[in-house]
């Protein structure tokens, strides 16, 4: 006898359990992430819960900042990828992540300033940023 599970999903159930649109699924198989499934004799299309653990692959990865670009290549081709292609996806992946948080430390510590200057600093001076902007050296301080 034939499970809940074992039974093709179309794509409307795929998107329900995946918690994803309809659209989206169509999107990534034109992008190559997602294969097209075999479709029944009327045209619908039939998928399988391997369409349904890649897409919360695809969604995973996304949480974690890969672009769809990345996911393609950590699938590889065929799915082919190895434990150490994907933690050496991981690791770059990372590295690009820490080099955000610098730059957003940064971004924050002149934004501070910036504050400080228009509250604590005369009006005229805050005015100017409008115009002129704040030099980095007035930003460092």
């Amino acid at each position: 006898m034939e499970t809940e599970t074992a039974r093709p999903l179309t794509i409307g159930r795929l998107a329900e359990q995946a918690g994803v649109h309809i659209e989206t699924i169509r999107y990534y198989e034109r992008r190559g992430l997602l294969a097209e499934p075999p479709r029944t004799a009327a045209g619908y299309r039939q998928y399988s819960e391997g369409h349904l653990w890649r897409l919360e692959f695809i969604q995973r990865a996304k949480q974690l900042g890969f672009t769809l670009a990345e996911i393609t290549d950590l699938f590889g081709p065929d799915g082919a990828r190895s434990a150490d292609e994907v933690l050496d996806a991981a690791h770059a992946r990372l590295a690009s992540v820490d080099d955000e948080m610098r730059s957003l430390a940064a971004q924050r510590c002149q934004l501070r300033r910036l504050v400080d200057v228009c509250r604590h600093g005369d009006g005229a001076a805050c005015l100017a940023l409008l115009t002129e902007g704040l030099t980095d050296g007035e930003l460092a301080r």
